[in-house]
């Protein structure tokens, strides 16, 4: 079964611009039709400190935590920031423990320093398996979200693939963003096939043929066949997370996150 969830970037893009709170996301995000939300650690707010507080807020508005999305300073590619970052990781995913079925969402491997590229790749990877193994054995399920913003480590297929060949898939997944994908100039239903054992949820966003986001329906994603590969993934939770980048998006979250919602409706009923 199909659950819609929305993720909270949206609003995190707008920058100096956002002057709500985490309580103001999930009142939009609920009324907005959504069943889940996928929350940053940039969004959480004082919640991040008070979990049982967050859990009653987010069931007084009739959703669940999908993913919590959390990204170090260090980009994962900085060798020094290796103790650092699993000492952060192990905080957050103490928050994230007491929500069974959330999943710890680790940003994209990002380039912070000059230095080699194999370095950064290794660097990335061990980060990556570290908080994987930790969250394994604090009964939670861990994943990476490669983007293509700037400087990331992740964009093209072919860091795709070395990525997927230096972690370890029995203790790491990945969450595949449609938006990302199709920037990074790979093609769909084919990616999604080819890691599919790697696939927690999906982040569904949409693009123009020069990369260039749009409002979900408005761009070339084949919403209907990416969901549809990831629907027979053996570890996917069933989660599809709307995520919008887009200008109308930057002028108006409420009305383009309804939007989607609405035309996620008409896409996969």
């Amino acid at each position: 079964m199909l659950r819609i969830g929305c993720q909270t970037y949206t609003w995190e893009m707008l920058g100096e611009r956002w002057t709500g709170t985490a309580d103001d996301l999930l009142g939009s995000i609920a009324a907005g039709g959504y069943s889940g939300i996928e929350i940053t650690d940039k969004m959480i707010g004082s919640y991040a400190a008070r979990p049982k507080d967050f859990a009653v807020a987010l069931n007084t508005h009739g959703l669940d935590l999908i993913a919590f999305a959390w990204a170090s300073d260090s980009g994962f590619t900085e060798p020094a920031a290796f103790d650092a970052d699993l000492a952060a990781a192990e905080r957050v995913l103490d928050f994230v423990a007491q929500f069974p079925g959330a999943v710890l969402s680790l940003g994209s491997a990002t380039i912070m320093s000059a230095g080699d590229k194999a370095g950064k790749f290794a660097a990335a990877a061990r980060i990556y398996n570290a908080i994987g193994a930790l969250g394994q054995r604090m009964g939670v399920d861990v994943a990476f979200h490669p983007s293509s913003h700037h400087n990331t480590l992740l964009g093209t297929g072919d860091e795709y693939a070395r990525i997927m060949a230096l972690t370890d898939r029995a203790v790491i997944g990945w969450v595949p963003d449609t938006g990302h994908i199709l920037r990074g100039g790979m093609t769909l239903v084919e990616t999604v096939t080819l890691y599919r054992d790697r696939v927690r949820y999906l982040h569904l966003k949409d693009v123009d043929s020069r990369g260039h986001w749009q409002m979900l329906g408005e761009g070339v994603c084949d919403t209907r066949a990416v969901v549809e590969a990831v629907s027979s993934a053996p570890r996917f939770n069933g989660w599809i997370v709307a995520e919008e980048e887009s200008d109308v998006a930057a002028a108006d979250p409420e009305t383009a996150v309804r939007r989607n919602r609405e035309t996620l409706r008409q896409l996969l009923g």
